[in-house]
């Protein structure tokens, strides 16, 4: 009977997210939209979404579920692809990759989707990738922004890198901040990777790495770590703690009075999505670097645009962020939608090739493009601090910035 409530009180939840209008479930945690015309000839050219809606990040997952939907309904009612409308089939995966391969399978086998978009957590990608690319045979874009060296035939990374993150943050941080940093993350992959990247920018630019730990998924008490990270003295805390933790270790570190002695917290995660996580004074002065925050609109039209029709359309739901890889969504289904076109087909090889080199002029946060032969993008970068509980941009990349990949 528990677990009865339990699933019907999922499903009541599920029914709640902004995407589900005008959808049909297919399933527990599945949905299909489809357009609202056809062609008489062909069948609809059909998207997967994979993505986190229920569990810690489920956040960020219904962000780029409204993406998805926002920039597929534009597709459609200019005409669709290769005069064929898309019908877009989304997944829940949970928070849990083995839901999660469960789910996945359903777009490749049962829906015989045409491409996959989603993944937020590195574990994540890691988990479904195979049953996509190796076994499903189909085209894999992972929008998220992640710790480097994903190189499979047919992934596409639209996210940003850690050289594309770091390489100008750190510095940043030392000139501003101090040379000791202590490094508290998450136990998985993507911060353990990232922190051995920032590690040895530290060093490269005289800095000095004092603290390194890493901690269960679910660990709300970090007394020990923010005695340890006071005792050492370290100016920046350099954060890949994610939810839930990241807001209890935030709050502990505020109350030691770590941020009033002068300590400065950073994170490549942390963008406007996260605000709602902290109180303002227990993130004041947190450094960032992303592809996109929504102060970059204030002087980025199209940025506004899209930021703008987002949320119009999505009211209170989960906002546009990077955070959410709802930038990096968009960003992939364009450059997806420009490699078809010039394909002129829907076949994984015909639209890997093209989208190898793919283009778009337009996006949030400015221009962006795949490198050839690396299944990485180019794109803009931002530094940015968070100031009486707002993001304001401190930094800009001078152009698109090579991720540094494959």
């Amino acid at each position: 009977m528990l677990v009865d409530r339990v699933q019907l009180t999922r499903r009541r939840f599920l029914s709640n997210f902004a995407f589900t209008a005008g959808a049909i479930a297919t399933g527990a945690g599945s949905w299909v939209i489809r357009p609202d015309w056809a062609n008489a000839a062909e069948g609809p050219i059909k998207v997967g979404i994979a993505i986190d809606l229920t569990g810690p990040i489920g956040f960020a997952g219904k962000a780029d579920a409204n993406v998805a939907k926002m920039v597929i309904k534009e597709i459609n009612n200019s005409g669709g692809l290769l005069g064929r409308p898309i019908e877009l089939y989304i997944e829940d995966t949970a928070s849990n990759e083995s839901v999660a391969v469960g789910n996945v399978r359903k777009l490749i086998q049962r829906d015989k989707v045409d491409m996959v978009l989603g993944g937020l957590a590195s574990s994540m990608r890691n988990a479904i990738k195979d049953v996509i690319v190796s076994r499903g045979k189909t085209l894999y874009i992972y929008p998220q922004f992640y710790e480097g060296q994903e190189c499979t035939p047919y992934l596409f990374c639209t996210g940003a890198t850690p050289a594309q993150q770091c390489d100008t943050f750190i510095p940043w941080l030392i000139r501003n901040g101090g040379k000791k940093f202590a490094l508290p993350g998450s136990n998985y992959i993507w911060p353990r990777n990232l922190n051995a990247y920032a590690r040895k920018l530290i060093v490269a630019n005289g800095g000095e790495v004092v603290f390194e730990e890493y901690y269960p998924l679910d660990q709300i008490d970090f007394s020990a770590t923010v005695h340890a990270i006071i005792s050492s003295k370290a100016d920046t805390v350099f954060n890949t703690v994610i939810p839930p933790g990241v807001g209890p270790l935030f709050k502990q570190l505020s109350e030691a009075g770590y941020l009033k002695n002068g300590g400065r917290l950073a994170a490549v995660n942390e963008d406007e999505n996260y605000l709602s996580l902290h109180a303002a004074n227990e993130m004041e002065g947190l450094a960032s670097c992303l592809d996109y925050y929504k102060a970059v609109a204030k002087d980025d039209p199209v940025s506004a645009r899209i930021h703008a029709t987002y949320e119009k359309e999505y009211p209170g739901e989960s906002l546009f962020a990077a955070s959410s890889a709802a930038p990096s969504t968009y960003r992939g289904l364009k450059l997806w939608e420009a490699a078809v076109k010039e394909a002129g087909k829907v076949d994984r090889e015909s639209v890997a090739a093209t989208l190898d080199h793919a283009k778009i002029a337009e996006g949030p946060g400015g221009p962006a493009e795949m490198v050839p032969g690396k299944r990485h993008c180019r794109m803009n970068m931002y530094t940015a601090v968070c100031k009486s509980g707002k993001f304001e941009i401190v930094q800009r990349s001078n152009g698109l910035v090579e991720p540094r990949e494959c």
